[in-house]
């Protein structure tokens, strides 16, 4: 049997990265997607004080300042695999944000193989 999956996501264009230097300017740069706007934040990050991700929604989803960019992309790819399939809830005892029941951080492993013994 097929079971088609519908897109856990769409996008209108945008998605804006806020871009902000050492003299203070701001640049913005509107993306078509998320891969987009992680692709452009990974690529300027080092030459940037601090970057931001705004959804359409005005609202910033990611900041520089408070989370490296390569653990949101991860807490970000797991929530959208998560809309698209159901998955068991899972609350990490470790409070790690890219813990899932499907997808276990490391400490979580290690509890699941000792507790297997």
């Amino acid at each position: 049997m097929n079971y088609p999956l519908e897109p856990a996501e769409s996008y209108d264009g945008r998605i804006i990265v806020h871009l902000l230097d050492d003299s203070g300017t701001e640049k913005r740069i509107s993306c078509s997607s998320y891969e987009r706007a992680i692709a452009v934040v990974k690529r300027k990050q080092h030459v940037v004080r601090a970057a931001k991700i705004v959804d359409r929604d005005d609202e910033v989803v990611f900041s520089s300042t408070d989370m490296d960019i390569n653990v949101w992309e991860q807490v970000w790819k797991n929530e959208k695999r998560r809309l698209s399939v159901n998955v068991e809830t899972y609350e990490c005892p470790y409070d790690s944000l890219p813990c899932f029941a499907d997808d276990l951080c490391v400490q979580c492993q290690i509890d699941t193989v000792q507790n297997r013994h």
